[in-house]
C-alpha cells in the first residue's frame, strides 16, 4: 500500500484549486476564486479565475464527457435503423427493427416452449441501465407520429421498461453505438420470459396462450392483439 501511495503521489501533483462564491442575495451570481499550489500542496497566489484557465478547465471537462458519451457515437453513417439520439453524460438513443422472426426462450412455469416466433415491428429506447420497448404497426420506418403499443411480451413495467432481472448487461467496454444496439438486442432475445408484472396482459387476450399458439408455427404476429399506448414516437423524445 505504501508503494502504491507513492506512485500515486509522483504521478498526480495538485496543480490547482478553486473556490466559488455565491450571492446570498442573488444565487445567479457567482465569483469564482483560484489557488495555485506550491511544491508542498499548499495553495498560494489566490486570484480571479481568469479566462485562460477557464478554457483549460472547459476543455478537460469535455474530455471527460466525450469518453462517457463515446458509447452513442456511430462508427460511421447512423444506421438505418436509428432514429433519435440523446448525446449526454445519461444519453439514450431510439431504434427500430422491423417485423422479424427470432428465438424466444421462455421459462418452464408460464408453459410455452422456447422457439422461432414471428414479432411485430418493435421501437427501442435505451441507455447504459433501462431498456424501455413499444410495437409498432408500420412496416417501414416510422415517422415521428408514429402511434406506439405495448410491446407483446411479459416482464414488462406499465411504464414499458423491461425488467432485465440479473442479467449482466455487459455496457462497461461499450465503445460506439452499433455495439450498444448490438448489445441490448442480444441482452433482450438472449433473456428469458418469466412472468407479467402486476398480472396485466399487454395484449388483448391471454398473452399465454398467444404465444403457445405462435412459437415455431411460422405463423406471422396478429397486429390485431395489440393494445395501444397513447403515445407517439415524439412522446419519447424528451
Amino acid at each position: 500500500m505504501e508503494n502504491i501511495a507513492a506512485l500515486f503521489n509522483q504521478t498526480y501533483l495538485p496543480k490547482k484549486a478553486l473556490i466559488i462564491y455565491q450571492s446570498e442575495h442573488n444565487g445567479e451570481h457567482i465569483y469564482v476564486e483560484a489557488y495555485d499550489m506550491d511544491r508542498k500542496g499548499n495553495p498560494i497566489n489566490a486570484h480571479p479565475l481568469s479566462v485562460k484557465e477557464t478554457v483549460a478547465l472547459a476543455e478537460c471537462l469535455n474530455t471527460s464527457a466525450e469518453l462517457k458519451n463515446n458509447y452513442l457515437k456511430s462508427k460511421g453513417l447512423l444506421p438505418d435503423k436509428v432514429l433519435y439520439i440523446h448525446p449526454a453524460a445519461q444519453g439514450f438513443a431510439i431504434w427500430y427493427t422491423p417485423e422479424q422472426e427470432v428465438d424466444l426462450l421462455f421459462t418452464e412455469s408460464l408453459q410455452v416452449n422456447s422457439g422461432k416466433a414471428f414479432v411485430p415491428p418493435l421501437l427501442w429506447k435505451a441507455d447504459k441501465n433501462n431498456l424501455t420497448l413499444y410495437a409498432l404497426k408500420e412496416r417501414y420506418k416510422p415517422s415521428l407520429k408514429a402511434p406506439l403499443f405495448r410491446a407483446p411480451f411479459f416482464n414488462l413495467y406499465h411504464d414499458n421498461k423491461v425488467c432485465m432481472g440479473t442479467v449482466d448487461k455487459g455496457m462497461e467496454n461499450i465503445t460506439c453505438l452499433e455495439d450498444f444496439i448490438a448489445r441490448w438486442e442480444h441482452c433482450y432475445w438472449n433473456s428469458y420470459f418469466s412472468h407479467m408484472i402486476a398480472g396485466i396482459s399487454p395484449v388483448k387476450g391471454n398473452i399465454v396462450q398467444l404465444w403457445q399458439q405462435q412459437v415455431n408455427t411460422g405463423k406471422k404476429f396478429p397486429l390485431t392483439v395489440l393494445v395501444a399506448e397513447g403515445k407517439t414516437i415524439k412522446d419519447l423524445i424528451v
